[in-house]
Order: C-alpha cells, then structure tokens, then sequence
C-alpha cells in the first residue's frame, strides 16, 4: 500500500548496513558462495530493492520460498540465478522454464515432473534437490536417495545442488547439529561432484564444517539474530518510527486500553502513539505491571507499553521524562539503534524473523545507503 501523506509511521531501510552484513557473511564463508534468501518480501524490507542492493554487493545467487517472489527477483535481475525453496507447484513447469527459475525439488513427483520436461524440452534444466536430514518438513525423505540417484543417472541428469537445512543451528551445542551433518554427508556421498549446502545464517557461523560449496543467510542478512545466546555482530538494517498523536495526564487508579487490563498505580503521563498490530506491533506486546511488554524510545528514553496493543494506537508510559515533554506529531523509535529488532521480539515472546516479516504495516518506506540506489 503506498501512502501519500507521509504523516504516519515510517520505515527506513539501510541498505547500506544490508550489504555490509552480506560482505561480513562472505568473508566468513570465504571459499565458498554466499547466496541471499530474500524470501517474505526479504524479511519485510522489500525484495526488489534489496535483492537489487544485494546483487551490487556481488551475490549472485538468490532463494525465495514462492515462485511469485521468485518472479519478482528474476524482473529486478535479469541474470541472477534464482531458487523457489517451496519447490515445483504441480503443473507449473513451463512458468519455472519461461522465467529461468530452479525449482528446489523435494519429492519424487516433483523430480518425475521435471525430468519429464527436461525430456520434452531436451534440455537439462537447472534445479536443486532438498534431503530431509531431521526437519520433517520439505524434502526427500533419506531413504529415497538411492531412487533419486537412479533416476537422474538414468537420465544423465545432474542438480544444480544437493541441500537440506538445520533444525537446530540456533543452538551451536545441539547434538542435532552433529547429526544433521553426519546424515547430510552421507547423502551427498551417493551425488559425487555436485555442490552441496546446508548452512542457514547460524549455519555459517557454526564454522567451516557446514559451509561446503553455497550458504544460504537469510536473517542476518537483515540484522537479525542468528545464534541464541551470543551477541548479535549484525548491523541493524530497519529502522521503524510512529508518530505521538496526544499527550495526556491519567490518574491513579484509573485503566489503560481495551478490558481495563492495567490499572495505574501513579500518577501517569502518557504518550498515545499512532501503532497497533495492524502495523505489524504484536498484541503480545501489551505490557502491564504483572508483565512487562513491548517498548519505545521516545527522545532516545526506553519507555513502556501500558495496556493492550489495539489495531490502531498503543499507550506508552513517559511519565519518567519528567519535564521533557514530547509534542503531537513527534516520532518514537519502535525498531532502531535504541531497540533492535530481537529486542521487540524477546518482549514479544516470538523471534526477530517474524518482527521482520510482519512490517507490512501503514509506512511511508524509505531507503538509504546501498550501491543499488
């Protein structure tokens, strides 16, 4: 939605600090390729230009999760080498062909499906193949590589790739980890010569043992946090403000918000901000005296949450500025250098990808930096 008024919540992109955290990726995954996942609208801070900025930076490879986003990419960049992680939609394989795109396979129909078009096309069309090593989500299941070998061999046919994905990278010292990698070689042995990858974000900070010849960041890409437990080295890439709409003076013992959920124990000022989760702020956000919440920065002051997070407005608690009174139409920091974007999500109770992902709100959206622009 574009908005032409510019008088609510903005959102600022820095693309300059997103091909930053790419090149900082490279370099630790310095021998083989950095790829770029740009899937969910590139983590809510828009694919078209962030895959544009990404490819200046030299990426070369991109994933995106639906064959939409893919076509997307392939219009910004005409000789980007693009995979659709979601895989081959039934009877889709002429749209994937017409727009140079590599399904990642994940099933023996969607291999049969392919081939057989290769077959009709006598072309050895690109795509990738994707082992379920632990997930239990998309791929092949491990004891259909053998029946996936034969095929292709068949056919003289050789993938593009050969990938699966960690359950557990987050967690450095899960034993899934291990496992996943010891389930993974030994699929990749039964594929001689063709490049491999398993390395999410946390992946490539895992160590050179996940690297192999591609990785695949996605969150950190966007100044998330990859790795529970360690201090995030990624710049910050979003920066979300919203507008004060008023200031009021409420009383003790009177209520906040929709079912009178806090009850003030002080005399209270509060600054009404023009957000709510129709922006992408989570009503888990809501903060009370029994549960702290979300939070803002409001003249560089981290200040509360106080009641619950409606559609449209939040109530934050600036009653410890004292004098320094902000005015109507003043902007709060909600995501930023103040507070970043894992922080809103540990408040939220869920993770930065889906505070990413969720800012579709009503911004007015700029970017910055970047040797795309």
């Amino acid at each position: 939605m574009a908005l032409q008024s510019g008088l609510g919540g903005h959102l600022t992109v820095d693309l300059g600090a997103l091909v930053r955290n790419w090149r900082a990726l490279d370099k630790v995954s310095a021998g083989s390729l950095t790829a770029a996942v740009v899937k969910g609208d590139a983590y809510g801070t828009g694919i078209v230009a962030s895959a544009k900025a990404l490819y200046a930076a030299g990426a070369r490879f991109f994933f995106t999760a639906t064959v939409d986003e893919a076509i997307q990419v392939r219009a910004a960049l005409q000789d980007a080498y693009i995979f659709v992680l979601n895989g081959l939609y039934p009877g889709a394989a002429n749209l994937y062909v017409r727009q140079n795109l590599m399904p990642v396979l994940s099933s023996i129909p969607m291999l049969e499906e392919w081939l057989t078009k290769c077959l009709e096309r006598n072309e050895a069309y690109p795509a990738a193949l994707h082992f379920d090593t632990g997930m239990n989500r998309l791929g092949f299941r491990l004891n259909e590589a053998v029946t996936v070998r034969k095929q292709i061999e068949h056919l003289g046919y050789a993938p593009q790739m050969v990938m699966s994905h960690l359950a557990c990278a987050d967690q450095p010292n899960h034993e899934k980890n291990r496992t996943q990698l010891a389930l993974f070689q030994s699929v990749i042995s039964q594929f001689p010569g063709i490049p491999a990858s398993i390395a999410n974000s946390a992946g490539v900070m895992a160590g050179r043992d996940y690297h192999f010849q591609m990785v695949r960041p996605g969150v950190a890409l966007y100044g998330g946090r990859a790795v529970i437990g360690r201090k995030n080295p990624m710049a910050p890439v979003v920066t979300l403000h919203a507008p004060i709409l008023q200031v009021k003076e409420a009383r003790t013992g009177e209520t906040v918000g929709y079912g009178a959920s806090v009850t003030l124990a002080r005399e209270t000022r509060l600054a009404i901000v023009g957000l709510g989760y129709a922006d992408g702020f989570f009503r888990s956000l809501s903060g009370s005296y029994n549960r702290p919440g979300g939070k803002v920065a409001v003249r560089g002051h981290i200040c509360p949450v106080v009641g619950k997070v409606s559609m449209d407005l939040i109530a934050v608690d600036i009653t410890e500025l004292g004098s320094d009174i902000p005015l109507p139409g003043e902007g709060v920091e909600v995501l930023g250098p103040t507070i970043g974007v894992d922080d809103q999500a540990d408040a939220g109770g869920t993770i930065g990808y889906e505070i990413l992902t969720s800012l579709k709100g009503r911004y007015t959206r700029s970017y910055v930096g970047g040797e795309a622009e």
